[in-house]
């Protein structure tokens, strides 16, 4: 097979080129830029080796690398310096130096390492800087104002229900994984409310989607913590970069797909308004108008959209839209299941509010659920669904009497930075009360940023909060959740996920 193959000569010769190069690199950014010279020295940091940097020990799966990011700051502090071979990164994990760096206006590029994506993402919303990334949140923004949203009740009240009746064959089973249950969920939810498909993944269990999503992510993670696969032409020839370029092709295969089916549905008489909000069906009712359909009628209006830009969007809010929603959703549901006390609480809110009904979920009742709200803010403080966000900052930034300099590639990691005791006393403990009213006064604003924050925050976060908050009601209004004392093994598959799946098991609640 291709992986025990003898390397050919020319093979060995291209691979001690790269090493001269990234050491010659490593060289000049150490001794010579202003970056390495004005910040790294400032900081305390794991051991550096020539060329590789810390590459050697970060790991080179998924787990080791969770890992190793986090027992660096136990190390060396909230705040700390690493290399990537000869590339310099910060590691900001602490609200003082959080603020400023979020909250700015011109540090608002994405990092290095977001050019792994592009491949898949291409330069969509969440890879793209500068112009082309103001021009698309401008376009993209409307589609999340909360009008938009009510809309999208039904959807996740009907997704909810087919969830709810699957579930019913475990209960008083034994313990299942919830994970792949509620991938699945959000992969409707996603293509229904967002692009218009109705896609029925909830009744097939072999999702080819997101089997190739996952290779894809683990591709990505290992070329980040592999400095010998930065260069491009180097990843390209490589057994991994071929791997990638596979599962690629068939990820945009799916995308194209989808949005030639909702061309398809728009051409047999399903006409898109002018209003830029609805549209209207076969017998004139008012529609809420899908994501996908916003992007297809900004070019009816004149707009320049290629059927690749439109094809990186989805892709983007494909991928952001289910995955970031299923972690979050998942650890929800399983801490209520380790955390029974808890749960109770949540189900007399609800009980509370909805009596002994069945009805859906509306807009007016997840207003009214404030305790669930804390369990789900608790949730994603100890399991945030995007543990590490990077920047390339474009100019000098001083906090605390240290200078980060213009060029350096910053980490900014909710995961590290939501477990600081200072701000989170006994901060393993699933605790809803944290995130009251009162509890929450006097913290630091930035302490707790699991949407990330300022002008790069997820623009979709009201919507996930919505989808999460219909599900967990709807489910523990018919199961009680309970849990079989598993304790997972983190894995940074560009979201938070383990590596063996979360698992619970049910009983009947009425």
């Amino acid at each position: 097979m291709l992986y025990h193959r003898q390397p050919k000569m020319d093979t060995w010769a291209l691979f001690a080129l790269v090493m001269l190069v990234l050491g010659a690199i490593q060289y000049y950014v150490y001794f010579w830029s202003r970056p390495a010279r004005e910040t790294s020295r400032f900081l305390p940091g794991p051991r550096s080796w020539p060329i590789f940097g810390a590459a050697l020990s970060i790991g080179r799966n998924p787990v080791d690398v969770y890992k190793s990011l986090c027992d660096w700051a136990k190390e060396h502090g909230y705040v700390y310096r690493g290399w990537a071979g000869p590339y310099l990164f910060v590691l900001v994990a602490d609200p003082v130096f959080m603020e400023p760096l979020l909250n700015s206006t011109v540090n608002i590029k994405k990092s290095m390492n977001y050019e792994f994506l592009q491949p898949w993402l291409s330069t969509g919303l969440l890879t793209s800087s500068g112009s082309k990334w103001k021009s698309r949140r401008k376009i993209i923004t409307p589609a999340f104002h909360f009008k938009i949203l009510e809309g999208f009740m039904d959807s996740f009240n009907s997704n909810a229900d087919v969830l709810i009746s699957k579930w019913k064959r475990q209960v008083g089973g034994p313990e299942f994984d919830i994970f792949k249950h509620i991938t699945l969920y959000t992969l409707d939810v996603i293509c229904e409310a967002a692009m218009g498909v109705q896609m029925n993944f909830q009744n097939n269990q072999n999702c080819e989607y997101i089997a190739t999503l996952h290779k894809l992510a683990d591709t990505i993670v290992s070329r980040s913590v592999s400095p010998w696969y930065f260069p491009e032409f180097i990843f390209n020839l490589s057994p991994i970069g071929r791997k990638q370029k596979d599962l690629i092709k068939a990820l945009h295969s799916m995308s194209y797909k989808v949005i030639e089916q909702r061309k398809k549905d728009l051409c047999n008489g399903k006409k898109i308004e002018n209003s830029g909000t609805v549209n209207y069906n076969d017998v004139g009712q008012k529609k809420r108008l899908a994501f996908l359909d916003m992007l297809l009628q900004y070019n009816e209006d004149g707009g320049n959209l290629t059927l690749e830009d439109i094809r990186e969007e989805v892709d983007t809010f494909m991928f952001e839209g289910h995955d970031t929603t299923s972690s979050g959703l998942s650890f929800c549901l399983w801490s209520l299941a380790e955390s029974p006390d808890c749960q109770e609480k949540a189900y007399e809110e609800l009980f509370e509010i909805f009596g002994d009904s069945d009805r859906d979920t509306t807009t007016e009742d997840l207003g009214k659920m404030k305790y669930l709200e804390c369990v789900i803010k608790e949730s994603l403080r100890l399991y945030p669904s995007v543990p590490f966000f990077l920047r390339e900052l474009n100019e000098d930034v001083k906090i605390e009497g240290i200078n980060i300099v213009a060029g350096t590639t910053v980490g900014l990691s909710p995961a590290i930075m939501h477990k600081n005791p200072k701000y989170f006393p006994n901060p393993e403990k699933f605790d809803p009360e944290r995130f009251t009213a009162e509890n929450v006064r006097g913290r630091h604003p930035y302490a707790y940023v699991p949407f990330s924050a300022g002008p790069r925050n997820c623009i979709g976060q009201k919507f996930a909060m919505m989808e999460i908050k219909v599900l967990i009601s709807k489910v523990l209004r018919n199961y009680k959740l309970i849990g079989v004392g598993r304790k997972p093994t983190f894995s940074y598959e560009l979201i938070l996920k383990t590596t063996e799946g979360l698992y619970i098991k049910l009983e009947n609640r009425k």
